[in-house]
């Protein structure tokens, strides 16, 4: 039996992804401070015997040398994240995404554990080649404009992980998340399809931020989840990185109203200014992001199965459900 420990595990992925690994014959710890986790989500599983929990800062070095000495394989997903959260706490943005991957790769070369690092489309930055591959150029943003911050944070992640493969041979797999969503994701910190499937289910108006015309691919999370644990499962991915993501483009007006139209919904919706939005001048956005998933196709066979009308079904159907039982 595989004992596996997941950083971020009460999170949104990290709570779907101990479910994959339990249903698959894990044994699986998580570690989460709850600072955008919740212990809901994993509320669930305590009574699985193999399942165990620690509500802890990762950076807590003596908690994760115990943890990583228990634990086989990790899953490194703890970070800070969300745009608004990203704009709001540059500071711990940085510290929390430096110093934690940092944390994580240290003890891990101390016990010599296969690790999984969890990396962002972000990094891509402002790339004008489609579909984003993983060995193109990245072209990041001025340093005075704190969103870039959480990009240059995982791009520092993925530099440091894959020295640690190329100096010390640490077993290290990177892998780039795209927009990732489904039930159990938050809108608190700038997720836009909860906050469109909140604002539908209630009538109230959508708002749309920008010129609505963004294109973006959103990847269902039991999809994801089955990419992350199909790495794991592969050694021939150790020393590579890897996109994971859907290449369903839809722009952002187009998902609102699919969203408005798929939970019956009365809402109006509403075009606001990025300003308004985030209360500071200049924020900075992408027209278009697309993966390329050939890499991951060919390592593992892996592709996403689930439509986005789905996905926006199974958010409805979570959020009425959240409703209900409140």
């Amino acid at each position: 039996m595989v004992r596996a420990l997941i950083t971020g595990g009460a999170g949104f992925i990290g709570s779907h992804l101990s479910e994959q690994l339990l249903k698959n014959g894990y044994e699986v710890t998580i570690i989460d401070n709850l600072t955008t986790g919740q212990f809901k989500n994993i509320e669930h599983l305590t009574d699985n015997p193999k399942f165990h929990y620690a509500i802890e800062d990762i950076r807590n070095v003596n908690v994760i040398d115990r943890l990583v000495s228990e634990c086989d394989l990790i899953f490194h997903l703890a970070a800070a994240v969300g745009v608004k959260n990203i704009i709001d706490s540059p500071i711990n943005t940085i510290e929390v995404n430096i110093g934690g991957t940092e944390t994580i790769l240290k003890t891990a070369r101390r016990y010599r554990r296969r690790t999984l690092i969890a990396s962002t489309s972000e990094v891509y930055g402002k790339g004008v080649k489609f579909p984003f591959k993983e060995e193109d150029d990245t072209l990041s943003g001025p340093t005075i404009r704190s969103r870039w911050s959480y990009a240059a944070s995982k791009a520092i992640d993925e530099f440091l992980s894959l020295a640690y493969y190329q100096e010390v041979n640490l077993p290290v797999t990177l892998f780039r998340l795209f927009n990732t969503v489904g039930p159990r994701q938050i809108g608190q910190y700038g997720m836009v399809v909860p906050r469109f499937v909140k604002w539908a289910i209630a009538h109230e108006p959508i708002q749309v931020y920008g010129d609505g015309q963004q294109q973006r691919c959103f990847g269902n999370v039991y999809d994801v989840v089955k990419a992350i644990h199909g790495l794991a499962e592969e050694d021939a991915t150790i020393g590579e990185l890897y996109n994971i993501g859907s290449n369903e483009e839809v722009s952002i007006m187009e998902l609102a109203e699919r969203v408005r139209d798929r939970a019956d919904s009365a809402s109006e919706i509403k075009l606001i200014s990025y300003d308004d939005a985030y209360q500071k001048p200049g924020f900075e956005d992408f027209r278009r992001r697309v993966p390329s998933i050939e890499k991951i196709n060919n390592a593992i066979g892996w592709q996403p199965e689930t439509p986005l009308d789905d996905t926006i079904d199974q958010i409805i159907e979570y959020y009425h459900n959240e409703m209900q039982s409140s």
